[in-house]
């Protein structure tokens, strides 16, 4: 290689280094800022509404199951007036129908709102 063609390397590459902008100074980010990209990246907000939605729901069906749904099934077994109260010795067996079905409900509504929610392509 010539001293001119070195030269004219030079040149390109001082003129490319030139044309760069210099970097921008950090921007000061206040913990309000911080708080914000941080919701909006682990999407906390909808975690959050998801959360207590789920668990008003939870309440309700207890609700359901314990008020209505177990004293039904208590009038149509006869001699049992209200199976959410049955007990055997010092077992609520009762209290347990009541959580068991109050999770299978929930549970079934939750695969639910997922079907629905991959259906509707929703993350």
């Amino acid at each position: 290689m010539s001293q001119e063609e070195i030269l004219s390397e030079l040149k390109k590459i001082r003129e490319a280094l030139e044309k760069v902008p210099p970097p921008s100074p950090p921007a000061s980010h206040s913990l309000w800022d911080e708080f914000k990209a941080f919701l909006s990246k682990y999407k906390v907000f909808g975690l959050a509404v998801a959360f207590i939605i789920a668990l008003y729901v939870g309440t309700l069906v207890q609700a359901l199951v314990q008020n209505l749904l177990l004293p039904a099934i208590g009038l149509a077994i006869p001699g049992m007036d209200n199976l959410s109260t049955f007990t055997v010795g010092v077992f609520g067996i009762g209290q347990f129908l009541v959580a068991l079905l109050t999770f299978i409900i929930v549970a079934f509504l939750v695969f639910l709102v997922v079907k629905v929610a991959k259906r509707w392509n929703i993350e």
